[in-house]
């Protein structure tokens, strides 16, 4: 038996036991594919990461569901980053780049006066497409009725790393109401069967805010529900900019509030810029110590 620490951080939030939990392990070069499974599986987040050495980037972090490795991960990559930082590792470094499965990604870190550690990730070129698969069945697996989907706006996939489906929702009210069925997401999303599942709407409980949404898990993930999603609120802020706000110059900067039905609520900064004909996506949150814990793996 071999004991492994586990540095629990909360993304997205300056407060602990809010936005969204991940767990970091600071010795995954000394693990296998299979141990990072295990401690994945054990650890029981939404996502557990390994940063290990890369001969492409100043380092590499690798992503694990408690089912199966991710491409990417936003909030796992601010708590890791987050560690990293606050444990001394990277010294004065505040731009580095990261290497995940995904792609080579830049990262800036700020410090602010009140000693607050900001961090900045680039993401992959946002990718949509089309869901042709029943409204209904996908609104129901939520806990929802077919006209509480606004009809107004696409449905679509989308994805800076990772695929997620994007439903944007009527009202804010229907938060409240949604109960995943996770287990039937594969058999309604015919085209990306293992494709998470991301209700929002541009109604917010927080004037400062922009979007509001939830995260449905895959059920291959073993997870039900994510808290505070990075990978996800990238991709929506380029959506928001495709199809809501096609109007701006530059840039756009949106605030994106989740977690507030689970009593986790957190913020994610999320910056759209013109790239050509598509858009550059950057998110920013932070991170704050939870504790740390032991895991023992038996492989």
């Amino acid at each position: 038996m071999k004991s492994i620490k586990v540095y629990h951080y909360d993304a997205f939030s300056k407060e602990p036991n809010k936005g969204n939990p991940a767990g970091v392990v600071l010795v995954g070069d000394e693990l296998t594919d299979t141990q990072m499974q295990e401690i994945a599986f054990k650890v029981g987040f939404n996502e557990t990461a390994f940063p290990v050495k890369s001969e492409v980037a100043d380092l590499r972090i690798r992503f694990f569901t408690p089912g199966h490795e991710m491409n990417l991960c936003g909030h796992a990559t601010m708590a890791t980053i987050y560690a990293l930082k606050t444990k001394g590792v990277l010294g004065e470094k505040t731009d580095l780049t990261i290497e995940t499965r995904a792609g080579i990604l830049p990262i800036t870190i700020n410090s602010t006066t009140k000693n607050e550690v900001f961090i900045t990730m680039n993401q992959g070129l946002p990718k949509f497409e089309e869901f042709k698969g029943s409204k209904k069945d996908l609104a129901n697996s939520i806990g929802l009725e077919e006209n509480d989907i606004n009809d107004n706006l696409p449905l679509l996939y989308g994805s800076t790393g990772t695929w997620t489906l994007l439903i944007p929702i009527k009202n804010l009210e229907s938060f409240n109401k949604m109960k995943p069925n996770n287990k039937v997401f594969p058999s309604i999303l015919k085209e990306m069967p293992k494709s998470s599942v991301h209700p929002f709407c541009t109604e917010t409980y927080d004037l400062d805010a922009d979007m509001h949404a939830r995260h449905f898990s895959s059920p291959y993930s073993g997870t039900i529900e994510d808290a505070v999603t990075g990978t996800a609120s990238g991709v929506m802020g380029a959506y928001f900019a495709t199809y809501i706000n096609t109007n701006f110059k530059d840039s756009l900067n949106l605030v994106v509030e989740q977690g507030h039905e689970i009593e986790k609520d957190g913020r994610v900064g999320v910056k759209i810029s013109k790239n050509g004909e598509s858009y550059g996506v950057e998110i920013t949150g932070n991170a704050v110590f939870v504790k740390d814990f032991d895991i023992m793996l038996e492989n």
